[in-house]
């Protein structure tokens, strides 16, 4: 009998693998898709020697998270590249805010008005980041805070609405940056917590910045897999598991699912029926001629592009996707530009790039001429350097990765109490009403992102459950 059968391969189910193998538990990790990765994957999608990733793509997260930090992932081929600047966000006007790694360098593409207020608002907790960062990541009752005081400070600041804290801004060029920033957890702009969403991202950025992993994201799973086999663990793929019984006997079951795909499996009833899937993404990876022509300066050395004209424009195709169950006319657009900084990912002299916007849960429309008019409006000519394209809407990011359930990258609306309460209002989320069953997916806290704290977070309720068995 094992101790821990995990399902699922993304980089949660493999970072709950790790940490258990390292205890000394042992350890399989089931997959139903033929490659691990989950969300952090790397494929050729469009044309022969351009390799893509079909979700991830910039790890601002990964690179800062207390889990991976504290595994050997380096020496697993696990490499960050830093674009010059993490992102940058261009105007209609031909100018652009930046996110840099200097704090001064991104207050001062604010203007004068706004420089000194996101001095104010980042620079104090800077020098606490690490511990802050593991406090508000190891959350909710994982671990007693190592810092309660700043922790506490934090909360005073990003509880409530990024709307609320947008007001200390003056000029439009910092807010429209900011309420990007929110934009990354798919969340209306009004809701609690979203705050804090911005704040994390812009600290992140400051600390460590928002690398590529070199070769594509996929390098990031391929590392966590080959540590956990030096580890003693095993990892099977081609492996679908429809019920309990089509795993071997363990001691413990871990699931790096949606909580629909662990009820159905685990047959836990109606226990997630509350549980709420949030607006999708509609991606389209590129495969260019030449560099995306942007008219600003700034874009064309960032590993990050936000796309959105204005805050109002952003918060407005966001409720549209979140809220009126519309597409929006004017999609926000998070779009990614890896061969900025890793050649390897296209041929020479091509580049791959990638834009999602978003859309309804379950939308089956197209929305790649609404995305490529936002491109153009920042970028003229974008479509002559376009030599091929794949589009993923709602229904292809589900078959793509079953925790998409609809096409939410984000598995499970990041939005209201969920952001923080999921999958259910529980201060021990990772167990279930199973004593064997645990889950570990992107649906508990800290919530998405390409991280593995939520496997990490899990794994420790695990091993507490089979030490004191």
């Amino acid at each position: 009998m094992l101790d821990a059968v995990i399902v699922g391969a993304g980089p949660n189910g493999l970072t709950a693998a790790v940490e258990l193998a390292r205890r000394g538990f042992s350890v399989a990790v089931f997959e139903a898709k033929s490659t691990v990765g989950g969300g952090a994957r790397t494929e050729e999608l469009t044309l022969p020697g351009f390799r893509h990733d079909p979700c991830s793509a910039a790890h601002p997260l990964g690179i800062n998270s207390p889990a991976f930090r504290a595994m050997p992932l380096e020496r697993y081929g696990l490499q960050w590249l830093h674009a010059p600047l993490p992102m940058a966000h261009p105007f209609p006007d031909g100018s652009a805010a930046v996110l840099s790694r200097s704090v001064a360098e991104t207050a001062a593409s604010f203007g004068p008005r706004d420089a000194g207020t996101y001095r104010r608002l980042v620079e104090p907790f800077l020098p606490k980041w690490d511990v802050l960062l593991r406090d508000f990541m190891s959350l909710p009752m994982s671990s007693l805070p190592r810092d309660p005081v700043t922790l506490a400070r934090f909360g005073l600041a990003g509880l409530p609405p990024s709307t609320w804290l947008m007001r200390r801004f003056r000029e439009d060029r910092a807010r429209a940056l900011f309420a990007g920033l929110v934009a990354h957890v798919i969340a209306p702009l009004d809701g609690i917590v979203t705050g804090g969403v911005g704040m994390v991202f812009a600290l992140a950025a400051h600390a460590r910045g928002w690398p590529l992993a070199r070769g594509g994201s996929q390098s990031i799973s391929d590392a966590l897999t080959a540590y956990l086999k030096d580890l003693g663990g095993s990892v099977h793929t081609d492996y679908e598991v429809k019920r309990l019984d089509d795993l071997p006997p363990a001691r413990a079951y871990v699931f790096d699912t949606s909580p629909t795909a662990l009820a159905r499996i685990a047959g836990l009833g109606d226990a997630y029926a509350r549980y709420r899937y949030g607006a999708s993404a509609f991606k389209i990876d590129y495969a260019l001629d030449g560099p995306v022509p942007w008219t600003a300066e700034e874009p064309r050395s960032a590993g990050t592009v936000q796309i959105g004209a204005s805050s109002a424009e952003i918060g407005a195709a966001l409720r549209a996707a979140s809220r009126e169950g519309r597409a929006p006319d004017a999609p926000f657009l998070i779009t990614v530009q890896p061969s900025v900084v890793d050649p390897s990912r296209a041929p020479e002299g091509k580049h791959v790039f990638w834009a999602y916007g978003h859309v309804p849960n379950g939308w089956d429309g197209d929305l790649t001429d609404a995305i490529e008019r936002q491109l153009e409006r920042f970028a003229p000519g974008f479509r002559d350097r376009v030599l091929a394209r794949a589009t993923a809407g709602p229904p292809q990011l589900a078959e793509r990765n079953a925790n998409y359930v609809g096409g939410d990258i984000a598995c499970g609306a990041a939005s209201g109490l969920q952001l923080l309460l999921r999958p259910k209002l529980s201060l021990f989320p990772y167990g279930t009403k199973h004593p064997a069953v645990f889950i570990c997916s992107s649906a508990t806290p800290p919530g998405p992102g390409v991280h593995g704290m939520s496997g990490h977070n899990a794994a420790k309720a695990v091993w507490k459950r089979l030490r004191d068995a």
